[in-house]
């Protein structure tokens, strides 16, 4: 997880603070493959543009790349190779789920489940 991040940050607190068992990595110091991050896609139930961000994505010069299935690797690739790219905080749940918890609301629906 990326602890300068103020979401990541709020999502450690909250996972702390009901005693979550969690294991944290860094998608900045350790990216993820694209096998990876096609699994992450599969567990949120998303597509890659949905996971990205705005503005990293336009910098990192593939932001403007269709938002469609001919153009679904490439946007993987774009996130891998520029994690920043990347929302988050992304956790992997036990039941084979995921979500981007940037918000409060839901890191509080995966600690109530």
């Amino acid at each position: 997880m990326t602890v300068a991040c103020s979401k990541t940050r709020a999502a450690l607190e909250g996972l702390q603070r009901a005693g979550a068992r969690y294991e944290t990595r860094s998608c900045l110091d350790e990216p993820p493959t694209p096998e990876e991050m096609r699994d992450i896609l599969t567990r949120l139930g998303a597509e890659p543009w949905d996971v990205a961000r705005e503005q990293e994505s336009a910098n990192a010069g593939f932001g403007d790349l269709p938002r469609d299935a001919a153009h679904r690797d490439d946007w993987v690739a774009g996130l891998v190779a520029h994690p920043r790219a990347i929302q988050r905080p992304i956790i992997l749940l036990d039941d084979g789920t995921a979500v981007v918890a940037r918000d409060a609301e839901t890191l509080d629906q995966i600690l109530d489940a």
